[in-house]
């Protein structure tokens, strides 16, 4: 089981790389349209890699109710624990 600061330590690596920031100053806080400029492109982008980094669907509704990383990093976790209970 996937615990998770591990969940939160991979979004931070695909976030680093999708939005070319360094990992080390993106927090729970961070928000991704304010703070990385996100704009609809790099959005798929990020949720894309998600999905297949963690094995999960993420619906169109819910990835606009994440505007946060922490916010993203605890709907990973939540899918995944629902997927393993």
């Amino acid at each position: 089981m996937i615990n998770e600061k591990e969940v939160e330590e991979k979004i931070k690596q695909i976030i680093a790389r999708i939005y070319g920031v360094d990992p080390e100053k993106i927090t729970p806080e961070t928000r991704f349209i304010e703070d990385l400029g996100a704009d609809s492109m790099t959005t798929i982008e990020l949720v894309a890699e998600i999905e297949d980094t963690f094995g999960i669907e993420v619906p169109d509704e819910d990835v606009e109710k994440n505007q946060t990383v922490g916010e993203a990093v605890r709907y990973v976790v939540e899918k995944l624990s629902a997927r393993n209970a």
